[in-house]
């Protein structure tokens, strides 16, 4: 049976090699399972993959620009600069999945979650919709800038490096977080619970970036200790 009989045949697709295959043509209306499939390199651009799951799959270079992926659920798996450019995301969710170099822009991520994803250089800036959360994840050296994650439970990660111009954290509490050398051009951290966070010893432009937020003593002695400054 070939790929064409068998995506036209099943819904479940299992352990197939499907990478560099334009699949966009290929799939039937229903939505589909693809558990530990290879679809690096494979075309689903424009496809409308609405309720999908993508559990284990190799997913590097696939090319999901422009598609339909509301509701998807992205398990495991994962791989380098994934394209997501353009897609409808909407309540999709990505637990433990690879997206490092993922592409985001202007890709609708409303109430999209990323929880325990390796996202070191991802794209999410220039992305749309009102806010998406994201936990546990690594974000070091991720382009984020002009997103919101306004009055959010910000756990577990790391920004460390990560562009965060223009970015809004009003209100939101940092628990385990690292915001080690971050960029904070006109990022608003007003009313921001940062005694979670590790700031390192930020410069004056990022001490500026935080006003407003709340840091704990320990932090205050850091900051004033890195100016030569001793506090009793």
């Amino acid at each position: 049976m070939n790929i064409e009989e068998l995506l036209a045949e099943e819904r479940h697709i299992e352990g197939l090699d499907l990478s560099g295959t334009a699949l966009t043509d290929l799939l039937a209306a229903e939505p589909y399972v693809f558990k530990d499939c290879d679809l690096s390199g494979a075309d689903l651009g424009e496809a409308d993959l609405a309720g999908y799951v993508f559990e284990g799959c190799a997913l590097g270079r696939t090319d999901f620009r422009g598609a339909d992926l509301e509701g998807a659920r992205f398990n495991g798996g994962g791989g380098a600069t994934t394209r997501f450019g353009g897609a409808e995301l909407t309540d999709a969710e990505f637990t433990s999945v690879d997206l490092s170099g993922a592409q985001f822009g202007n890709a609708l991520l409303t109430d999209a979650r990323f929880t325990g994803c390796r996202m070191i250089g991802a794209a999410l800036g220039g992305s749309r919709g009102t806010s998406f959360s994201v936990s546990h994840s690594n974000l070091t050296l991720a382009d984020l800038s002009g997103c919101s994650f306004r009055k959010q439970e910000l756990d577990g990660i790391r920004f460390d490096e990560a562009n965060l111009a223009a970015c809004d954290f009003t209100g939101a509490v940092f628990t385990d977080c690292r915001l080690i050398r971050a960029r904070l051009v006109g990022t608003k951290f007003a009313r921001a619970d940062l005694r979670g966070a590790d700031i390192g010893e930020p410069d004056d432009g990022e001490l500026r970036a935080f006003a407003g937020a709340v840091i704990s003593p320990a932090q205050a002695a850091a900051v004033l200790a890195a100016r030569g400054l001793t506090v009793l």
